[in-house]
């Protein structure tokens, strides 16, 4: 939802830009659809989107990295529950 909201509101700014370029040189207004269908609308999408998927990225890998074992940047692990714990002592 968060996804069609931004590309709809890039979209809504977009082509009220592209609609001021156009009356600057004379020409008619451009509309929602039409920007929709620019390459110009596609390359600013993808370029912002790239970006975004690029810092996500950035963001798994190191999150994986970082929480490897021994890693000096990953906390420290306690041991197993069984692993360290006497058995009890039993009385004759």
């Amino acid at each position: 939802m968060l996804f069609a909201a931004s590309l709809l509101l890039h979209a809504a700014g977009g082509a009220r830009h592209a609609t001021a370029r156009a009356a600057e040189q004379g020409e008619g207004p451009v509309s929602l659809t039409g920007y929709l269908g620019s390459a110009t609308f596609w390359f600013e999408s993808m370029q912002n989107w790239q970006s975004e998927f690029l810092s996500i990225g950035v963001l798994v890998v190191l999150a994986i990295f970082l929480r490897q074992r021994g890693s000096p940047e990953s906390k420290p692990v306690d041991p197993p529950h069984q692993e360290g714990v006497e058995p009890p002592v039993t009385s004759a």
